[in-house]
């Protein structure tokens, strides 16, 4: 007769043991309250290994900006040059939603304790400062040599970044809830609409306006109207014969 012993449960890695360590402490004591000493021992780890992952305890709170920021500077630097800038740097945006949204739960405990300690806001500011440098980086060599070339990058930079963060914040806010993807998207899509360059980029049709002196003509038809009739109806929507 042979007896079956169950399989030992198997340990997380200590990086994310850590990481939780922090989180539960964090949410028993308060984090000001909650020292690196007391992550380690809870996690049942050293000072050294804690050290080993995170600088300080601010970053074991934000464990995976690091290689998503890693990742967007990889992306954007693996572009061909002849993708339209403003689509390029929305896309790299995208891969800071692709990291909150792998663990919805955690994400949304960060935002609320983000919200509830001062240094934690001002640390997760640098952050996205970081963020921002990066694609605007990206955007000044895209447009080296236009006379406008830093400030149109500086200030694309800073559009994507904050219609990321208010889609982004609204998801939080929802505990998680809807659809984040459109949500993003549809922030995104307004600044690529008001500024993708005209012709470079066929999934937006830009809010430029018309230059001065030229013709805006709306025509309504219906869909199954045939191509001369429509034609017709511009033609005498201009005045011509």
């Amino acid at each position: 007769m042979t007896t079956s012993s169950a399989a030992p449960a198997v340990k997380p890695p200590m990086r994310d043991a850590l990481v939780e360590a922090a989180f539960r402490l964090f949410l028993e004591r308060g984090y000001d309250r909650t020292t690196v000493d007391d992550i380690v021992a809870l996690a049942g780890v050293g000072r050294r290994s804690f050290f080993r992952y995170f600088p300080s305890k601010e970053d074991v709170v934000f464990p995976d900006h690091e290689r998503c920021l890693a990742d967007m500077t990889a992306f954007l630097a693996a572009g061909d040059g002849a993708e339209e800038p403003v689509a390029r740097v929305c896309d790299a945006a995208r891969l800071v939603l692709r990291m909150y949204a792998e663990n919805p739960a955690f994400s949304v405990r960060r935002y609320r304790l983000t919200k509830q300690v001062p240094g934690l806001r001002a640390y997760e500011l640098s952050v996205v400062r970081r963020y921002e440098r990066a694609l605007a980086g990206y955007l000044r060599e895209r447009y080296a040599g236009r006379p406008d070339g830093t400030l149109r990058a500086d200030v694309i930079a800073a559009a994507v970044v904050a219609a990321h963060n208010n889609a982004l914040r609204s998801w939080l806010r929802s505990d998680g809830a809807g659809d984040a993807d459109a949500a993003v998207d549809h922030a995104l899509g307004c600044v690529r609409a008001a500024f993708a360059e005209p012709g470079r980029d066929a999934a937006v049709q830009p809010s430029v306006p018309p230059a001065r002196g030229e013709d805006v003509v709306v025509v309504v038809a219906r869909r199954d109207a045939p191509l001369w009739r429509v034609v017709r109806a511009v033609e005498a929507a201009l005045g011509r014969p």
